[in-house]
């Protein structure tokens, strides 16, 4: 018996289908591949100016200012110096003492309350890099007590003639609170995005503040 003239027809079409799915599962894999339907770019941090604060989970923290400050000469063998110093007023939300931190310089990410500084800009380039520490009424310290506000600054100094910026732009992280699957020990942790895919590794930026540079006196 000989087949009807429409059999050659049915038996091409269970062979489109496939060809037809697999090429739409290829586009949903490189969709989801890419970060989904409906990725939209992240939007960015909220921008603070002096006087703001920021919940940073293991601190709280106000910026309050960043000014010129002028250190005279001693003798009429030495130099002033000149820094560049930016002033926050930072709680301890920990039970414990723990160290101020430095900042983010060169090779070194920094820790403590100066890790969470991720970024300034424009930079600040010396000899011996930024130092941090918590100014009590002139005395100098690197502690910061539970619950304790405390006027933290970093301090940053000009070279020779350099000329201060008119303003500074710090991206800041916030540090969550992670625990240690091997010991059971809770950490303070920055997050970080991307070292995937050939991107690199970077902390997570939760917000960025503006300061002007006030002149000395101001």
């Amino acid at each position: 018996m000989t087949e009807p003239s429409g059999g050659s027809d049915k038996a091409k079409r269970p062979v489109a289908v496939p060809v037809i799915g697999l090429v739409a599962l290829t586009a949903i894999g490189i969709t989801v591949l890419l970060g989904g339907l409906d990725e939209r770019p992240d939007s960015p941090p909220p921008q603070l100016k002096p006087g703001d604060s920021l919940d940073q989970g293991q601190f709280e923290t106000q910026f309050v200012e960043s000014k010129l400050t002028v250190e005279r000469a001693k003798s009429p063998f030495t130099d002033d110096k000149r820094f560049v110093d930016v002033v926050f007023k930072v709680t301890n939300k920990t039970d414990e003492t723990i160290s101020v931190g430095s900042l983010p310089y060169d090779k070194s990410r920094g820790y403590s309350f100066g890790g969470s500084l991720l970024k300034m800009d424009p930079p600040i380039k010396s000899k011996y890099g930024p130092r941090m520490f918590v100014d009590s009424k002139g005395v100098e310290s690197v502690q910061l007590h539970p619950a304790v506000p405390a006027t933290v600054i970093a301090r940053f100094e000009l070279e020779g003639a350099a000329r201060p910026p008119e303003q500074v732009t710090f991206d800041v992280g916030v540090y969550e609170k992670a625990e240690n699957p091997l010991t059971g020990e809770s950490l303070w942790l920055l997050p970080t995005e991307g070292g995937f895919l050939g991107k690199a590794e970077t902390k997570e930026v939760a917000a960025k503040v503006t300061l002007p540079v006030k002149p000395e006196g101001a």
